[in-house]
């Protein structure tokens, strides 16, 4: 599953893998199901995408300033990744990172995402242990910014809200340096 996004982003969205019944089915990352839904709302609301939804990958959605990668290529069995797969694809993870050089903030989807970003950097999980909200700087100008996954489960659970989404999204469009709009 390709990324998708600006070429040059400052800010990265490290999620999960592709869902089956949804960008497995569309071709593009988050498209086609409910964690979409809410991402590219909250995208749109903060500027970073021109449309508040997006239904397939030539439906002309364009993200601004912002980059969406999942860890995992490829839909893993029953939709969750094993850590072998996930090792597996790291590789990917880190040379796109590696080639993406005005990235000042990501913002990683749930625990997998974060440690995968974590690995594909060399970074030691220990020292940035994960949590909503969180944020971690990794040098003078790069932070590591955490959410809760925008999973459905995640939401009709109440683990995440919108309004929680909405600000951890609006906290690293400020650390990125990005204006709404």
């Amino acid at each position: 599953m390709p990324s998708f996004g600006a070429a040059d982003p400052r800010l990265v969205f490290v999620g999960l893998a592709p869902g089956l019944h949804g960008a497995n089915r569309t071709g593009r990352p988050f498209t086609g199901d409910y964690a979409g839904e809410l991402l590219y709302k909250t995208l749109h609301e903060a500027g970073l995408a021109t449309r508040p939804e997006s239904v397939s990958a030539d439906d002309g959605l364009e993200l601004r300033h912002a980059r969406i990668i999942n860890s995992v290529k490829c839909v893993p069995p029953g939709n969750k990744p094993l850590p072998d797969e996930i090792r597996s694809c790291n590789a990917y993870l880190k040379a796109e990172l590696a080639s993406l050089r005005h990235v000042r903030v990501v913002l990683a989807l749930g625990r997998v995402g974060h440690d995968a970003f974590l690995v594909a950097s060399g970074l030691k999980r220990s020292r940035f242990p994960f949590g909503h909200g969180h944020e971690h700087r990794l040098d003078e100008t790069r932070y590591l910014v955490d959410s809760y996954h925008c999973s459905r489960y995640n939401t009709s659970t109440g683990v995440l809200t919108e309004p929680m989404f909405r600000r951890v999204v609006a906290r690293a469009c400020e650390l990125a340096g990005l204006d709404k709009g």
